[in-house]
């Protein structure tokens, strides 16, 4: 089948922004800390998938590394292709991922607990609200960054609001654009929170590898030291 031309035509202008985007990227360090970073959190999410187990409730955490994996290749590709604000609609469901695998990693009790759920219950414990009140309650937080955060995202990208017209703008002050984009400033800052999530779930899928799986020492290692790099870079201590 042959495609259309107007698709034809749109697919090269993703290939010339993605040419461009790794033309950016290799002027700047920034961008090579963020790329590592999610490149070794993809690399656990891979590797958790390939461990042998019975185990119901870690063939879920597997599942849901498997879902982290996907969405930062997807994520990556349509930033990449100048996509920046549906690169972050595929962040927001990375961010939500990584909640419940945190909630998971803190109290290993609730994957049975999710796995059997009822409608009702998924609503009232495992909600994303759900979840991240959890969180904040168990750390003692009440700056409730995590839902600004996931505010943010949703306004951004995951609902047409107002201010979701500004991931559709190339300049800060100009006017929105149809299609795709590339500009430093905006890549950059679609990577950057992507390879903070990379930091969060790459941490959070380690601490579920067997102590004794001697094929996971290695990436984790890797990992380790890319977020590691990563923090150093992009958070100073006071």
């Amino acid at each position: 089948m042959e495609l259309p031309e107007n698709i034809k035509s749109l697919h090269s202008e993703e290939e010339f922004l993605r040419a461009k985007a790794l033309e950016l990227m290799a002027q700047d360090q920034r961008f090579t800390l963020h790329l590592a970073v999610v490149e070794q959190a993809m690399n656990l999410g891979d590797l958790l998938r390939k461990f042998p187990t019975s185990d119901e409730d870690l063939k879920v955490v597997q599942v849901l590394g498997m879902r982290v994996f996907n969405a930062f290749g997807a994520g990556l590709k349509l930033a990449l292709s100048g996509y920046m604000q549906n690169s972050v609609l595929v962040m927001r469901d990375i961010l939500e991922t990584v909640f419940l695998i945190d909630l998971f990693r803190g109290d290993r009790a609730q994957i049975a607990r999710w796995r059997a759920a009822d409608r009702k219950t998924l609503r009232d414990e495992f909600s994303p609200a759900s979840v991240r009140k959890t969180l904040d309650i168990r750390e003692g937080q009440t700056t409730k960054r995590r839902e600004q955060l996931y505010k943010l995202f949703s306004e951004l990208a995951g609902h047409p609001t107002m201010k979701s017209d500004w991931m559709m703008r190339p300049e800060k002050d100009g006017d929105a654009v149809i299609g795709p984009f590339m500009e430093k400033t905006a890549l950059e800052a679609v990577l950057s929170e992507m390879g903070r999530l990379a930091v969060q779930s790459g941490e959070h899928l380690s601490a579920f590898f067997p102590k004794e799986w001697e094929a996971a020492i290695e990436p984790r290692q890797g990992f380790a030291r890319a977020a590691n790099d990563w923090m150093a870079a992009f958070y100073t201590k006071a």
